[in-house]
């Protein structure tokens, strides 16, 4: 999919699209929340569901973190991705995608 240039363009284009039913993989927070709003499932790259429960400190803890990078406080980003990571995530997409082929496959 081609969606329009600039900043946003593509995270404003999945979570117009997201819904009951689908799942978006991201790291980006806000783009996880807008997502959660329309009904569909999230994960991170590293396998960890954000649920609706947990968004609210997630876009918390998001907003903190920029003004401590933007005051020189905390510098750096997340870890890096690790095998296990890797695996987590595999087995989390997996769980994730049959828990919605069972939800939608329903009689």
């Amino acid at each position: 999919m081609i969606v329009r240039t600039g900043f946003g363009a593509a995270d404003d284009w999945i979570a117009e699209q997201a819904g009951p039913g689908d799942i978006v993989i991201t790291s980006d927070i806000p783009l996880a929340a807008r997502s959660l709003a329309k009904g569909a499932r999230v994960l991170d790259a590293k396998g960890r569901a954000i649920t609706d429960n947990e968004i609210g400190a997630a876009l918390a803890m998001r907003d903190l973190m920029v003004e401590l990078r933007q005051s020189s406080i905390a510098t750096g980003g997340p870890a890096p991705m690790t095998a296990k990571d890797r695996s987590r995530f595999l087995s989390k997409l997996d769980e994730t995608v049959h828990a919605v082929r069972r939800e939608y496959t329903k009689v």
